[in-house]
Parts: C-alpha cells; sequence; structure tokens
C-alpha cells in the first residue's frame, strides 16, 4: 500500500509538473555533449539533419548516417529507417557507440541509416503554428505518430534518396506506431521491404509496470481528470535531468543504485544485462518529452484490454468514430513481412500480450518471432544491454539482410 501511495503520487507530481515544464524555452533540454549530432560526430561518421513537416503542422527532425566512416560514400546504398520508444529519441540508437549503436552497426553494414524523431521530443517541439508552451501543442498522442509522422518521415526519405523501399525498425512505442499507420494506411506495404520490432507493443492487458497498475485505474479510462491533464508534455528532457545524471550516476557516485532503481522501475526488474556505465549519458537524453495522452493511450490499452483507439467516452466516441467505443487496430490485415524480438523480462511487452500479437497477425506477414533465450532482457535492454550486438543485433542484421 506505501508503494502505490508513493508511485500514484510520483505520478501525480509529473503531470502537475508538465504544466509548469511547458514554459521553460525549446531548447533547455538539449546538451551540447549530447544530442544525436555530437555523439555521431564524435565516433567520426558523417551526420545530416532534415526536418520535414506533417500534413497537420508539426516540424519533425530526422538524423542521417549517408555511409560509414569505414567505407566512404560508396553512392546509393539500401535505406534503413529507425524508429525509437516512448519517451526517447533518436539518440538511442547512437549512446552505445560504434561496437554496440545500431544506426553504427548498421551503417557499417552498407546501409543509408535514418532515424526518426517524434512530435514533441526534444529534436521536434515545433509546429507551423503552435507553441510548445501551450497546450495545444501537446493534444495529441501515438495514434497521431502513425498516421501523420510516420507517412511524413518515410515519404521524404524515399523521395530523398530515390530508393522505392526502405526497411524499419522500431523498438517500443515505434513497434506500435508501426502497427497503427500499417492497420490505417495500406500503401505503405509496398514501401516497406521488411519491419523489425524489438520490444513489440500492441495489445498490453498484462504489462507488468509497477506505474501502470498505479495510474491505470484513475489514468486508463475517460475521465474529466485525464481532459484536465492530457493535452501537456510529460517529463521533458531537461538540463536538471542532464546534471543528475552526471553528480549522481556516475560510475563512483554511491547513488548509481538510484539510478539503476529508477531504469528498472521503467523497464523491467533485475537485469544484470545493464551498462551502469551509460547510466549519466542515458539521463543525458532521456526522457526526451512526449505528450500526455500519449501515456494515457498505453493506460487504456492496459485498462481494457484492447489495442485500439483513444477512448474519449461513449458520446464523443461515437461522434469521431460513429460508434460509443473505439475501433481496434486492424493487425491482421498488415500485410509487410515482420520480425518481432521479445523476452520475457520486458515489464511493457510481457510475453502472454506478445503470444497474442503473433497470434493474432496474418502468417504469410509474420516472418519470424524471436524470444530471447536471456530470461532476465528487459525493455530497456533491447538499446542499451551489455553485448547488445552479439545478443540480439547480430540477429536482427542477419534477417534484415535476408528479408
Amino acid at each position: 500500500m506505501v508503494l502505490k501511495m508513493w508511485l500514484f503520487r510520483f505520478l501525480l507530481a509529473q503531470l502537475i509538473l508538465a504544466f509548469i515544464v511547458t514554459a521553460l524555452p525549446a531548447d533547455v533540454g538539449r546538451s551540447s555533449s549530447t544530442t544525436t549530432v555530437s555523439l555521431v560526430k564524435k565516433y567520426g561518421y558523417p551526420i545530416e539533419e532534415h526536418e520535414v513537416q506533417t500534413s497537420d503542422g508539426y516540424l519533425l527532425t530526422m538524423h542521417r548516417i549517408p555511409y560509414s566512416k569505414n567505407t566512404g560514400d560508396t553512392g546509393r546504398r539500401p535505406v534503413m529507417f529507425l524508429m525509437h520508444g516512448l519517451l526517447c529519441s533518436s539518440s538511442d540508437w547512437v549512446l552505445s557507440g560504434p561496437s554496440n549503436g545500431l544506426a553504427f552497426i548498421l551503417s557499417d553494414a552498407g546501409y543509408d541509416v535514418w532515424m526518426g524523431n517524434a512530435r514533441g521530443n526534444t529534436y521536434s517541439r515545433k509546429h507551423a503554428s503552435k507553441s510548445p508552451l501551450l497546450q495545444p501543442f501537446w493534444n495529441f498522442e501515438w495514434h497521431d505518430i502513425g498516421i501523420y509522422d510516420l507517412p511524413a518521415m518515410m515519404d521524404y526519405v524515399l523521395y530523398h534518396t530515390g530508393e522505392e523501399q526502405l526497411q524499419y525498425v522500431g523498438h517500443s512505442q515505434g513497434t506500435t506506431a508501426f502497427f497503427v499507420l500499417n492497420s490505417m494506411i495500406k500503401r505503405f506495404k509496398s514501401r516497406i521491404r521488411s519491419a523489425h520490432l524489438l520490444a513489440p507493443v500492441a495489445w498490453m492487458e498484462h504489462m507488468e509496470s509497477p506505474l501502470a497498475k498505479v495510474a491505470a485505474p484513475l489514468l486508463g479510462q475517460p475521465n474529466a481528470f485525464v481532459e484536465l491533464f492530457g493535452s501537456a508534455e510529460f517529463l521533458p528532457n531537461s538540463k536538471a535531468m542532464d546534471l543528475m545524471g552526471a553528480l549522481l550516476c556516475h560510475d563512483e557516485a554511491i547513488s548509481q543504485a538510484i539510478c539503476s532503481n529508477t531504469l528498472f522501475l521503467l523497464g523491467g526488474w533485475n537485469s544484470p544485462y545493464l551498462n551502469a556505465t551509460m547510466i549519466p549519458e542515458i539521463m543525458a537524453t532521456t526522457p526526451a518529452g512526449s505528450s500526455i495522452n500519449q501515456i494515457f493511450h498505453y493506460l487504456q490499452e492496459y485498462n481494457s484490454g484492447y489495442f485500439r483507439q483513444f477512448d474519449y467516452g461513449s458520446t464523443r466516441n461515437k461522434k469521431d468514430y460513429g460508434s460509443k467505443t473505439p475501433p481496434e487496430y486492424d493487425v491482421e490485415g498488415i500485410d509487410v513481412p515482420t520480425y518481432l524480438y521479445y523476452s520475457d523480462n520486458d515489464y511493457f511487452a510481457s510475453i502472454i500480450d506478445v503470444d497474442k500479437l503473433r497470434y493474432t497477425m496474418n502468417p504469410d506477414s509474420l516472418k519470424r518471432a524471436y524470444r530471447l533465450p536471456e530470461t532476465k532482457w528487459n525493455h530497456l535492454d533491447f538499446l542499451w544491454g551489455l553485448n547488445v550486438k552479439e545478443i540480439l543485433y547480430d540477429t536482427v542484421l542477419d534477417d534484415i539482410v535476408n528479408a
């Protein structure tokens, strides 16, 4: 009971704090030493920034590693598009450096690597007419990332490179957005050669996150509280987080265990694969911010047991959807060659929920469902786990090459 009260107070404090942090300057979260650009340059790889506008006005920044420093510019390469998870950014794919960072590994393997950034994160806090200092900017959730952000970014990438297809890698929310996109916009089945989904998140009824268990009864259903707090920023990256990571989470700090346990709370307990040396760098870039509605939508999935659109309540649902309940996403109808990678110790993508996803997908489209043999591997280890290249990414790369 004490733990539940503490977790609830923590989440409530974040919701209230969201209205305060929106008053911060838009670039407050950026430390010059921990941006995607600076991290890639640090290791001597070429890096480009590209901006694209969605059809609803959000300005998104993409990062591109056009070729490897080890090969030089050898001309046109097959395109890889990487999409981050909830509260994350393109930095996820490069934080681990050339040895274990997936963006570098793919670049060295001969790919033209593009990394997306969803609306509202550190790199995509601009809109054609809305200010991130005001609530209307934050009136979105991950459904919008799937139907607006991914189409805008992928269309831009294919046009810019002249390629007809790309290959997709998503983590966590990056997998959810993939399912939304391909359920709602069928034209992308011919533009995505294959999709490789790390810690896939669709159905979430058996999610084990302590925060979800405490918050879902109130925040996972339509009510006035959700309506009031939904359109605000949640956990933006800030200089305070950067400083805290540097002071409290370095290798010699006695408080490093607190940082580790914070990550466990978000991603899963008792992972022996946590690279503690990376914690300051992780906290300098993550969390990267999101809309609170993204969190609420996931809590709705947990409460309802459905993978469906946002539940606004029966009255607005009837107006927006034509029915009292939100429509479900057509996962069975997805016609893109898809590979799933999942694990036992994942708080967000539980084995039971991934099994439901596997059994729902079209068997002709599901090419592989790889359950990692490492039973302690958690949600964040898919990005930053020790020996992630040998444990996971070598397998992913083989699947990409042979897709």
